[in-house]
């Protein structure tokens, strides 16, 4: 028996020193994989910015702030009459350094932030406030949590813990004997393991190194680990493992872990800003987040809150008068589910990751904790949604439109930035990405840039030059024949460059891209930024090669940015998890296109939307909104393109069916619809580009293309590249009279 005991020993030391390795090895080393977590870009707010006090509102409700009789700590707000609104921010480590949380009245005019004061009543030239959590790159096993510190958990979160998890905690090594003893005997009595009789530093252990096995080889394996967790390190440092660790609930395949991402998956707040009913709430979750997830069973998780409450009062961390306070409030939770947005800009994320991952490799965007800051826009992006939503409904009854999907980008014409981004009709259901992947034939929308191709040869081509919108017929060498067609099946004889392209004359483009070579337009659109395997074929002049929304997106940037590529982009900075810069995005800008010629194109492409095929656009949209763009439509509308911009915003839309069916819409009756919808919302800035300095003015009779002066009939000043402008033309008649009788008559009177 000395013997066998001996052994029992050796082996219980064994497996002892054994646990002892595994607790000390995970817990001081790295106890979690954090997933990669994405946000929108920050609000930035100063004097003369372009910002409604609704927007405003709507940002800040979407980040969690809470309306309050005075914005006094972090996280409130005070909205005070119809153009004021107070809050204090909460600060935030951005990739340049902190912003620190700070109190400011915002005062607002119509669109515009027009005042802006801090605590002092001084003048703030700029302020910052913390950017939307987006979503989350995650793991295999899909664990996500917020770590917090115990110290910045919110009043009452570890005394409500204790008191109803485990009143001994600050007392015992790691077991609780006599609860584990209250256990054994209800198992005893039940004849099945019911109970486990655990303490805190128990749930630890069974959360963080083993499984939910009930058995006592599990249960003995447990409490040992806890005794060995216990001796090794201190009570804080196991409750704030805790704090971090356990499971609350679960949103889809994502497990929610720890109170800090609790905290605002069920309120949309952080955690230290919690007030004592929802701590409670929380708190009451730990026995069983399905039984009491107050989403799925409210009556379940208001009785048990209550029941926290009461068990504080008892104890005599709160006051009855607290408890009674805090049972009257509901149960407060967000309207939407916090952080759950990893599904709600499914199109955006899928592009960040790919972008991502040409830089990191997949354990360090799923178990690092990286913090990703991109461009995503949350204002611009629920208009594009709004803007989409609204058109299909008001086609709502029209045959076939059922089946015809979507996509849409809005970009910064000047960063490349992609401020919101819709994969598809229904932009909030992960699933294929169209505004990546959907390449589909850009019909007219390829048009400017033959035209461009012509402006960037002065000598031969002005806006005012004259085509021949005439029948072409070309023979391939296979023997085939190349016949195309106006939309109107008309022929318009010989017309000016710009109307031409304003009008999307099929013929009198098709007839200047053979002239110019089609071998030269492929490589104006490569020039634009878009590389292309499209054959040299002539029916390329009318858009029968293929581009995704992104690529056309890239392509009417360079145009709309003055002939400056910018690489498109979805990411500015990361940090680490503890905040330190790790990578920047740095512009990427290179003039590729002569900024004569653009501006040139530019000024046709606002006769498109003043005159042309986009002028629909003006019955919503008001008459002095300089904007630029231009329709596309596939053969048999299986396609509808626009891509149009003012100063501060391109929009790219697409519609169409992902059978490549036929569909009821062309670029004019569909895609531009949505996109005037969406600039309606979204207010963009009136185009305003410098004129280049190799670009004039002359007045121009527009009817004969010849040069004019102010205020002649058909009279009207066009742009061209200097040396190539016509020569001024004589006066007009004043009043009916000669005007070189009024010169004679002039130079009488001198």
């Amino acid at each position: 028996m000395l013997k066998l005991g001996l052994v029992v020993l050796v082996l219980i030391g064994g497996y002892t020193v054994y646990l002892d390795a595994i607790v000390q090895e995970k817990f001081s080393g790295k106890r979690w994989t954090i997933p990669a977590k994405v946000y929108a870009r920050p609000l930035e707010l100063y004097v003369g910015q372009k910002l409604s006090r609704n927007d405003f509102l709507s940002e800040l409700a979407a980040l969690g702030y809470r309306n309050a009789a005075a914005a006094n700590t972090p996280g409130t707000l005070h909205s005070s009459g119809k153009e004021t609104v107070e809050l204090h921010s909460r600060g935030f480590q951005f990739y340049e350094g902190a912003e620190p949380a700070q109190w400011m009245r915002a005062r607002f005019n119509g669109d515009r932030l027009t005042e802006l004061y801090g605590q002092d009543g001084n003048t703030l030239p700029v302020a910052r406030l913390e950017p939307l959590l987006i979503g989350g790159i995650y793991p295999a096993h899909n664990e996500d949590r917020i770590l917090i510190r115990l110290q910045d958990a919110p009043p009452y979160l570890v005394k409500a813990l204790v008191a109803v998890e485990d009143r001994n905690f600050y007392s015992h090594r790691g077991v609780s004997l006599r609860g584990f003893a209250r256990a054994m005997w209800t198992n005893l009595k039940s004849g099945r393991m019911r109970q486990g009789g655990s303490t805190l530093t128990q749930q630890l252990v069974k959360n963080f190194y083993l499984t939910n096995e009930r058995s006592v080889r599990r249960k003995a394996t447990e409490m040992l680990m806890a005794f060995l967790l216990e001796y090794h390190y201190g009570k804080d440092d196991i409750l704030e493992a805790y704090l971090n660790e356990v499971f609350l609930a679960q949103d889809g395949r994502r497990a929610i872990h720890g109170f800090g991402l609790a905290s605002q998956y069920f309120f949309a707040q952080p955690l230290a800003e919690l007030k004592l009913h929802q701590v409670a709430l929380l708190v009451g979750m730990v026995k069983g987040p399905g039984d009491y997830n107050p989403r799925r069973k409210p009556e379940n998780a208001l009785a048990r809150r209550n029941l926290v409450l009461d068990l504080m009062a008892e104890q005599g961390i709160i006051s009855a008068q607290q408890a009674r306070d805090a049972k009257s409030q509901p149960l407060g939770l967000s309207e939407r589910q916090g952080d759950t947005v990893q599904s709600n800009w499914p199109a955006f994320l899928d592009l960040v990751k790919r972008q991502l991952r040409q830089d990191y490799r997949e354990e360090d965007l799923t178990g690092e904790g990286l913090r990703i800051f991109t461009s995503l826009d949350p204002i611009l992006q629920n208009k594009a949604e709004a803007a989409m939503a609204q058109t299909f409904k008001s086609w709502n009854g029209r045959r076939g439109i059922e089946r015809v999907e979507a996509a849409m980008l809005v970009v910064g014409p000047e960063t490349g930035e992609i401020a919101a981004m819709l994969g598809g009709r229904k932009p909030r259901f992960a699933g294929f990405n169209r505004a990546l992947d959907a390449k589909r034939q850009v019909g007219s929308l390829i048009k400017p840039v033959v035209y461009l191709t012509a402006l960037e040869r002065p000598s031969q081509y002005s806006l005012t030059s004259w085509l021949e919108d005439e029948p072409i017929s070309i023979r391939s060498k296979n023997g085939g024949v190349w016949e195309p067609r106006n939309f109107d099946r008309q022929a318009h004889g010989t017309v000016p460059l710009y109307r031409a392209l304003s009008h999307s004359y099929n013929l009198a483009t098709a007839r200047l891209g053979m002239e110019l070579g089609v071998p030269s337009v492929l490589d104006t659109v490569e020039r634009l930024g878009v590389k292309t395997d499209w054959p040299s074929y002539p029916a390329t002049l009318l858009g029968a090669g293929a581009l995704s929304p992104m690529q056309v997106a890239t392509l009417y940037q360079t145009i709309a940015g003055g002939g400056f590529n910018t690489p498109l982009r979805s990411i500015r900075s990361v940090l680490t998890a503890n905040g330190e810069p790790l990578k920047g995005y740095p512009f990427q800008v290179r003039q590729s296109i002569d900024s004569g010629a653009i501006y040139l194109l530019q000024n046709a492409l606002q006769q498109v939307m003043s005159s042309g095929t986009g002028r629909s656009a003006y019955n919503r949209l008001p008459k002095d909104w300089l904007l630029a763009g231009k329709t596309g439509t596939s053969n048999d509308s299986r396609d509808s393109w626009f891509a149009g911009f003012g100063r501060d915003l391109l929009a790219v839309v697409w519609l169409g069916r992902d059978d490549n069916g036929a569909t009821p819409l062309t670029g004019a009756t569909g895609a531009l619809q949505v996109w005037t919808e969406f600039m309606y919302r979204a207010k963009p800035l009136s185009l305003d580009t410098p004129q280049p300095a190799n670009v004039v003015t002359a007045w121009v009779d527009l009817e004969n293309g010849q040069g004019s002066a102010q205020g002649c009939p058909n009279a009207a000043q066009i742009p061209y590249i200097r040396g190539t402008e016509p020569a001024p033309g004589r006066p007009c008649a004043e009043n009916g009279v000669d005007p070189s009788l009024m010169d004679w008559v002039r130079g009488w009177l001198n």
